[in-house]
C-alpha cells in the first residue's frame, strides 16, 4: 500500500456543487460492476470543506484517510470530516454499490438549534470520532443508514416537499448522533452558555441592517472584549464575525427569493455597504452569486431541474 506520507501534497481540493442551492448538499449513488479491484494508479488524495458521509449498499470499499484504512461492506456507514483528506477505491471483484453525501452541516442549523452546532463544527470534537459509534452500535448505524437512503431516494424523485423531507431527515440523522454519542455531549450544550449570550444573539437579529461591533455586544453583556470573543466561539463554535456574515447571509437569501430588491438594495439591508465583500460573503457561503442563487431558485420554483453546473 501506498504510504500516507507519500504524496500527501498533491491533495486535490474538490470543489461541491450543491443540487439544491438552499439545502447545500450533493448526493449520489456510485457503483461499478467490473471484476477490477485495487488501488488505482495514480491512487489520489482529495479534500472539501463539506462533510462526507459514506454508506455501501453492495459490495466492499475500501477507505483511507491521514488517521487510519477502513474497508466498508454492505450496510456501514462512515463520516468524513470537513477538509479531510481521503482516498478509496473497489476491495474486491464483486459488484460495488455506495451512496456519496456532501453537506454543510452548519447551514441547517438556526436559531433555536444553534446550542448543539458546537458538536458539529469539529472545533472541539472531530467528526470521525463518530464512526466508532457507528461500529459500536448496530441499531444507530442502521438508522444514520436508513436515513441517508431516505435523503437519497428524496432527491431523485424531486416530489413536492421533497425538500422538507430531505431537512427532517437531515436533522433526524443529527439529533441521532447527538443523542447515542458516548460522549457527555449533553451536558457540555447545557454548560455551553447559550442562555446568557441570548441578549447578543437577539441584538445581532435586530441590526443585521446596521453596523454591528463587537464592542457594542460587549457593553451589552457587560463583557471585556477579549474575554466575550472566546466565549462566544467556545458557546456557539463560530466566531462572532462568522456567525454576524452567516446571519446577513440567511437575511440575502430570504431577500433574493421574497422581493425584488436590487443586490445593492439587499446588500444594503443586510448591513454589507461594500458590494464586492457582499459578492465574496455570499459565494462563500452559497457556492455562487447571488445572481445565480435567485436564476436557480426560481428555476426550480418553475419546475426546471437545478444544473448543477460549476460558477
Amino acid at each position: 500500500m501506498e504510504p500516507l506520507h507519500s504524496s500527501f501534497t498533491d491533495i486535490v481540493n474538490e470543489e461541491v456543487i450543491y443540487q439544491n442551492p438552499l439545502l447545500f448538499l450533493k448526493i449520489w449513488e456510485l457503483s461499478s460492476d467490473s471484476a477490477l479491484f485495487g488501488p488505482p494508479a495514480p491512487w489520489r488524495w482529495h479534500s472539501h470543506r463539506q462533510v462526507e458521509f459514506l454508506v455501501v449498499t453492495e459490495g466492499l470499499l475500501a477507505i483511507q484517510t491521514k488517521h487510519e484504512h477502513t474497508v466498508l461492506s454492505a450496510g456501514d456507514v462512515m463520516v468524513l470530516g470537513s477538509s479531510q483528506p481521503h482516498r478509496t477505491y473497489k476491495y474486491s471483484a464483486d459488484s460495488l454499490r455506495q451512496i456519496v453525501f456532501q453537506i454543510d452541516l452548519k447551514q441547517h442549523f438556526d436559531l433555536s438549534t444553534m446550542p448543539y452546532l458546537h458538536t458539529f463544527s469539529e472545533l472541539t470534537y472531530p467528526l470521525d470520532q463518530f464512526n466508532e459509534l457507528f461500529r459500536s452500535n448496530p441499531a444507530v448505524k442502521q438508522t444514520a443508514y436508513s436515513l441517508i437512503l431516505q435523503i437519497y431516494e428524496e432527491s431523485l424523485s424531486r416530489q413536492i416537499g421533497y425538500e422538507l423531507a430531505i431537512s427532517a431527515a437531515i436533522k433526524n440523522l443529527l439529533l441521532l448522533l447527538l443523542r447515542n454519542d458516548n460522549r457527555d455531549l449533553s451536558a457540555h450544550a447545557e454548560d455551553s452558555g447559550i442562555a446568557r449570550l441570548r441578549p447578543a444573539l437577539d441584538y445581532i437579529d435586530e441590526h443585521l441592517s446596521e453596523r454591528i461591533t463587537v464592542e457594542d455586544v460587549c457593553s451589552l453583556l457587560n463583557l471585556s472584549y477579549h474575554y466575550f470573543i472566546k466565549y462566544f466561539k467556545k458557546a456557539m463554535g463560530i466566531s462572532f464575525v462568522d456567525y454576524v456574515n452567516y446571519k446577513r447571509i440567511k437575511k440575502a437569501e430570504r431577500l433574493l427569493l421574497t422581493g425584488d430588491l436590487s443586490m445593492m438594495e439587499v446588500s444594503f439591508e443586510v448591513g454589507i455597504l461594500n458590494m464586492a465583500q457582499f459578492y465574496k460573503l455570499f459565494k462563500r457561503h452559497n457556492q455562487c452569486s447571488p445572481k445565480e442563487f435567485k436564476q436557480r431558485m426560481r428555476s426550480q420554483a418553475g419546475g426546471t431541474p437545478l444544473l448543477a453546473q460549476a460558477d
